[in-house]
């Protein structure tokens, strides 16, 4: 479904401040780019270059980071279109990047020859813009048409533009979509389905597009005919149409909240016939007369996260209980992991048990039932799927964990043993390390996995510097996968690492994110800690030597524990948070999340939420000691405003706590516009890391 949309865009600020605001005395730091703030980020960057740069680690882990992250040796994700893979790259000498394309004959080869179609870096410097590659949509079955997706310096807020792939260049008469929060789909050569910013009273209040209109080649964007309306309370509407070799499916929906949506399909005519799944289902895509949907909720005979088909005719005719069947149900110990993609002729979905993966193939019998079988592979980390196609019944896809470097095979239609295209090369020194897996018991009781990296035989005896990480929202799981950074700047070092797996995920099913949302919160906060008291017990580390990180939703997660538990840890790397949970739904997509954590203007929520919101929790310096946190934000993050972690900085100064803050002026949600930004936010985030717990 396009829940990819519902955390994108941003709803700026309201001219005047609110009363809220008024007693907020950091209030002003909420001015992405006014000149006070942006002086005041500043200072505050120039602290704590000064204090990172200056370690004698620092240079060699930026070095390291850039090796790895512009290293030549990547493997080049690919969407393949009819003939061509289709990828999209960067290093060193491609700074911003390249869109290219080559062969799969090509491809094979250990040095592909690609035809570049487009040249970010040479774009940006001819335009005189800080352009970021984001995206490409392209019209099947010819793929000759694609509306390419660019950003100003990495926010959300982007500009379409149709490319010629035939002339490899933009379209000077073309669709261009003015910057915004957009979403689009091809009807076919000649017309857009397109959301966007179409003036006043057009965006929600999350700031996403509101409104859906059909706009035709050569006509004015003004004069598009409108399709379809959602309220402006809802998160937002959106366009969605399906190209498959058996036809062509218009639909248009919209999401009242973060985790619902409303669906239609439409006729040539423009009536609409709603789709009959309850709100809270994911619709997944059409498949051969039928609609792919998961549910999060138990729904007639099926169970909640089972994947689900509905008969497409049956629908289309305004059937009110159109003829479902059962595809796959989930085992008490498994989830969804990584989506579901569709071949000619095949569903490919991916299914966690104990947050282990193995990829799964549905195909339909006569009678319409589903039959069932295993992908080829590994299972004992984490399978993924790469890419599929409609229009093809070769799927390509990948295996990682901890310690093996990610490989990308191809499984064709009717083989039994995929064959391995690419294979990263060892990127760290793993031959010391080993993976064990825990359970630890939360506050209520309920049992929470987490993996444990670190060196074989390594001694329990508390003095091990060991880095924490979780997210815990948004039906998110966090994964075993082989990060190349992490090893080698981290795990070489004599460093352990711990990814925890916390409710709010989707690692076991809808059930276990259900239990972290909005009044149950806290569980989120009660399993990360009951992690780090397990690592304490177990002797594994220690408060002196545990660190803990997240980012975005996971910095949310971070800041509360840290504020909750301060004397658990040494470090905490706080990376584009949310922290003042009582106005997060006024600032920028904010009012989209309020499925997930509650609606802070009502009264009962609002008191659930101080309870927890670091920002309304920060004590003096005399009444608690915090651990000297790292916060990391951007000025062009239009998703989590960098208000945030500028306010949550400036308050916890203000009553004489040390802690260090760097924003980069660009980047968007990432808080980097390209590889060489992400190398200096990584080392900066390590030096940190070494300085606090390996010292």
């Amino acid at each position: 479904m396009r829940t990819i949309l519902i955390f994108l865009g941003a709803l700026m600020l309201a001219a005047g401040p609110s009363a809220a605001q008024q007693t907020d005395e950091f209030a002003w730091l909420e001015e992405i780019d006014g000149t006070k703030a942006i002086d005041w980020a500043r200072a505050r960057n120039t602290e704590a270059l000064a204090f990172f740069q200056a370690d004698s680690r620092y240079e060699t882990l930026k070095t390291e980071a850039e090796d790895i992250l512009q290293s030549t040796d990547r493997i080049p994700y690919f969407t393949r279109r009819g003939v061509w893979l289709y990828n999209f790259w960067q290093d060193k000498d491609h700074v911003r990047g390249i869109w290219r394309r080559t062969t799969l004959e090509e491809y094979r080869k250990p040095s592909p020859n690609w035809e570049t179609m487009l040249d970010v870096d040479a774009l940006g410097a001819v335009e005189n813009k800080s352009w970021v590659y984001k995206s490409a949509i392209c019209l099947p079955p010819a793929y000759l048409r694609c509306m390419i997706k660019l950003s100003d310096g990495g926010k959300d807020a982007s500009v379409w533009r149709e490319f010629d792939v035939m002339k490899k260049a933009f379209l000077p008469e073309g669709f261009t979509v003015p910057e915004a929060k957009s979403d689009l789909a091809w009807l076919d050569e000649n017309a857009l389905l397109l959301g966007t910013d179409f003036g006043p009273g057009s965006l929600t209040d999350s700031g996403y597009p509101r409104v859906v209109k059909r706009w035709r080649r050569g006509e004015p964007l003004e004069k598009a005919t409108t399709v379809f309306e959602g309220a402006k309370e809802d998160v937002s509407a959106w366009p969605w149409v399906s190209h498959r070799p058996e036809g062509t499916t218009v639909m248009v929906g919209k999401s009242p909240s973060f985790f619902t949506s409303q669906i239609w399909i439409l006729n040539e005519q423009g009536e609409r016939v709603r789709i009959p799944l309850p709100d809270d289902a994911q619709l997944k895509g059409v498949f051969q007369g039928r609609m792919l949907a998961t549910l999060r909720t138990a729904w007639k005979d099926f169970p909640a996260g089972a994947l689900i088909a509905m008969d497409l005719a049956e629908v289309r005719g305004a059937k009110a209980d159109p003829r479902t069947v059962l595809v796959y149900e989930l085992g008490e110990n498994s989830g969804f992991s990584g989506g579901l993609s569709l071949t000619q002729d095949a569903v490919v979905f991916g299914v966690m048990t104990d947050v282990k993966t193995a990829l799964h193939e549905a195909r339909f019998d006569r009678d319409g039932e589903a039959m069932i079988r295993k992908l080829p592979g590994r299972t004992d980390g984490t399978a993924f799927l790469s890419h599929a196609d409609d229009y093809s019944n070769d799927i390509f896809f990948g295996y990682t964990d901890f310690l093996t470097p990610t490989s990308l095979l191809h499984l064709r239609e009717g083989a039994l043993e995929p064959e391995l295209l690419k294979a990263l090369p060892a990127k760290f020194d793993a031959s010391g390390v080993d993976v064990q897996q825990f359970f630890t018991v939360s506050k209520d009781g309920e049992a929470i996995p987490y993996f444990l990296v670190g060196q074989k035989g390594m001694k329990f005896d508390g003095k091990n510097p060991t880095l924490l990480y979780g997210y815990g929202g948004f039906e998110a799981s966090m994964t075993p996968g082989y990060n190349a950074a992490l090893g080698k700047m981290w795990l070489e070092r004599g460093g352990v690492y711990v990814l925890a797996n916390i409710r709010g995920g989707g690692e076991y099913g809808p059930a276990w994110h259900r239990a972290a949302l909005k009044e149950n919160r806290q569980k989120a906060f009660d399993d990360f800690i009951a992690v780090a008291e397990d690592l304490i017990y177990q002797n594994i580390t220690s408060p002196r030597r545990l660190g803990i990180m997240g980012g975005s939703n996971g910095g949310l997660l971070v800041g509360a524990v840290a504020m909750q538990r301060p004397k658990l840890f040494n470090a905490v790397v706080c990376q584009v948070p949310l922290l003042d949970m009582l106005r997060y739904n006024k600032l920028l997509a904010g009012a989209s999340w309020m499925g997930e954590y509650g609606n802070p203007d009502d009264p009962a929520m609002r008191e659930v939420i101080r309870k927890y919101s670091p920002y309304q929790n920060v004590l003096w310096y005399k009444e608690r000691r915090y651990p000297e946190i790292f916060f990391i934000t951007s000025t062009k993050d239009d998703r989590v405003h960098p208000g945030h972690a500028r306010k949550m900085v400036a308050k916890m100064l203000g009553r004489n706590h040390r802690v260090w803050y760097y924003e980069n002026i660009e980047g968007g949600h990432s808080a980097a516009a390209d590889l060489k930004q992400a190398a200096m936010r990584k080392a900066l985030e390590f030096t940190y890391l070494l300085k606090y717990l390996k010292d």
